[in-house]
């Protein structure tokens, strides 16, 4: 009785699912029909495909490194023993992309160089990870990332696997992907707009087309479920392409994204409705080239890293957009970055969509400023794209409230000289938060997220009124921006994060005659006096020179001079960055310097920093 009560559960699920993709689809006027082909491969490259990749890896140097180190490291793979079930906290994500990352390679090298030593070993690492207990669908990114390779895997070694272990991974595949999906436990992800409804959406429908011919039902039920969910996501990037997680997120969701995508375009022969009406889509790939200073170090606001590696999904949007120059940062990243690209799990993506790139055509882009709107607005400036001595410069707007997102508003990062002068810290490894006990995924007001140092306005190159955080709620956008001869500047008016605390705060930073920057705050204050916090955070070290309200910062041999000019009294200032918490990262290598102000009520007071590199 039991039984028969599950089975009517789960035909009622897959009922609702078919009836909700179903109506996705016909609001989008598409329609959805699974092709009568079982042909292996078919995903992401088609039988024949080979030929001309192995063309372009014969006729561009560029796809040529990335092929032998993609070789290379498969060879090194065949002596190590295969993975095991391993979780770190709540994840075994770090098993799951380690599988992608030794499945994509191994498979690849077998489909390229035709060598069956490389599909004897992706079998073997299939059977390995197809042999655990589940795939931790309480953590789902874990589950989409093995779905995927495994998938990957089982379509490109096909033809070479046994009929036993064409059964055991087919049957995980459904088993420990596909079923936990349907699941309402565990696929919250489908109504998110982040980038776990693109990874986990790009794993699930990867399985359902792997395992096509044993289940057309299922695979037909979740390919639909995926077209009515993945546009949500989709819909972030409007208008301009920027990325509401930022850099680090924009390398995870948006390269996922492209694999859907691209399987779809391989499966039916077409995107069908994804591109439609998403023009910030479209132009992500400009955000990204832009976000990248001449340190080769990215604007790393929100939970983002500041190392910048090739991103694959770029190759796809350089031949999306007919437009080489896209690539004017992966091409340095292939020619200085082989360690790094060892460790790319999405490495062989870049020979699949890079194949008849014509690499000699990339040229430095023509503008020096690029803005993006939505959700997490920024401005990113420079004054060149090729000397390394350049100056760049960053402004972030938008809200707390956006995923990943730090009290932040209004901060800013600058290179000079080939120094990072002015940085963030982005974010914390998770499970040194979540080891102990930390809330940290709750974006309240007064939730303990924002009481972990990186996270709140204290620690970053911004604004702090009376010792107050910012308002969670708080949104703003660039609201003005120019590229004149003698000034390339972005404004935006910061006042909602900080409601109640001043009356309103805009917000201006400039790059002056290709030489230097400023940063101009124009604060209208309430009906009391205010103490206005001024910082920035520097791995520079500092030197305070009051008499001239001037910080000199010195590193690496280099120095940039901050002067502060105003008419109220400033004091300069650091501050430790070494926090109380014991779940607090050390800093260490770090300051955070700047000034403190009194301003009087009812007053408008402007505030200029100058920061001058020293030649």
């Amino acid at each position: 009785m039991k039984q028969k009560k599950m089975k009517l559960k789960r035909s009622l699920l897959v009922i609702l699912t078919l009836m909700l993709g179903s109506l996705a689809i016909a609001q989008n006027e598409t329609k959805i029909v699974l092709p009568q082909s079982d042909e292996h491969p078919s995903l992401l490259i088609k039988q024949g495909d080979e030929i001309l990749i192995r063309k372009s890896i014969n006729e561009s140097p560029s796809l040529k490194i990335i092929h032998e180190i993609i070789v290379q490291e498969s060879d090194k793979l065949l002596a190590i023993p295969c993975l095991k079930y391993q979780k770190i906290g709540k994840r075994l994500l770090d098993v799951s992309r380690e599988c992608f990352r030794r499945v994509f390679f191994l498979s690849y090298s077998y489909r390229i160089t035709g060598d069956e030593k490389y599909a004897k070993r992706t079998e073997d690492e299939l059977l390995a990870v197809c042999a655990f207990e589940n795939w931790n669908p309480t953590h789902f990114l874990d589950v989409a990332e093995m779905t995927l390779a495994v998938s990957i895997g089982y379509d490109w070694v096909y033809n070479y696997l046994s009929k036993a272990s064409r059964g055991k991974i087919s049957d995980a595949i459904i088993n420990n992907g596909i079923k936990p999906s349907m699941n309402p436990k565990y696929n919250s992800w489908l109504n998110e707009m982040n980038n776990w409804n693109q990874v986990c959406n790009t794993g699930i429908i990867f399985g359902a087309i792997a395992i096509k011919e044993n289940d057309p039902e299922l695979a037909q039920t979740i390919i639909n479920r995926s077209f009515a969910s993945l546009p949500k996501s989709m819909k972030g990037y409007e208008p301009d392409g920027n990325y509401p997680e930022g850099f680090m997120y924009w390398g995870y969701g948006t390269t996922f994204n492209v694999f859907f995508i691209i399987a779809m375009e391989k499966y039916f022969g077409r995107e069908m409705f994804l591109m439609d009406n998403m023009p910030g889509f479209a132009r992500t790939g400009s955000y990204m080239l832009n976000m990248v200073g001449p340190t080769g170090k990215s604007f790393n606001y929100s939970d983002c890293n500041n190392s910048a590696a090739l991103n694959p999904a770029i190759f796809w949007f350089a031949q999306k957009e007919r437009n080489p120059g896209l690539l004017w940062n992966e091409k340095k990243y292939i020619i200085t970055g082989n360690r790094s690209l060892r460790n790319d799990r999405f490495l062989p993506a870049a020979i699949l969509w890079g194949a008849g790139l014509k690499f000699d055509a990339v040229v430095p882009p023509k503008s020096n400023l690029w803005v993006g709107q939505g959700e997490t607005p920024v401005c990113l400036m420079r004054t060149s794209w090729t000397d390394k001595n350049a100056i760049f410069l960053g402004l972030k707007a938008g809200t707390p409230s956006a995923d990943h997102s730090h009290m932040d508003v209004g901060s800013f990062v600058m290179d000079a000289n080939g120094v990072r002068w002015a940085c963030d810290y982005g974010s914390q490894d998770y499970i040194t938060l979540e080891s102990k006990g930390v809330d940290l995924w709750n974006k309240t007001q007064f939730s303990q997220r924002w009481q972990v140092f990186r996270y709140n306005n204290l620690s970053h190159n911004t604004l702090t009124f009376n010792d107050s955080l910012q308002r969670v709620e708080g949104n703003s956008k660039i609201d003005s921006y120019a590229d004149n001869k003698d000034n390339i500047f972005a404004s935006s008016d910061i006042s909602q994060a900080y409601a109640g605390q001043v009356k309103k705060v805009i917000r201006t930073c400039s790059i002056v005659d290709n030489s230097f920057v400023t940063v101009k705050d124009q604060i209208s204050t309430l009906s009391t006096p205010t103490k206005v916090r001024w910082t920035m955070l520097t791995e520079a070290e500092p030197k305070l020179i009051h008499c001239q309200n001037t910080i000199e910062l010195t590193k690496n041999g280099k120095k940039l001079v901050l002067k502060v000019d105003s008419k109220v009294k400033v004091t300069l200032k650091t501050w430790s960055t070494q926090s109380k918490n014991d779940f607090d990262a050390s800093n260490t290598g770090t300051y955070l310097v700047g000034f403190e102000a009194q301003l009087p009520s009812n007053s408008t007071t402007t505030l200029l920093v100058t920061l001058t590199p020293q030649k």
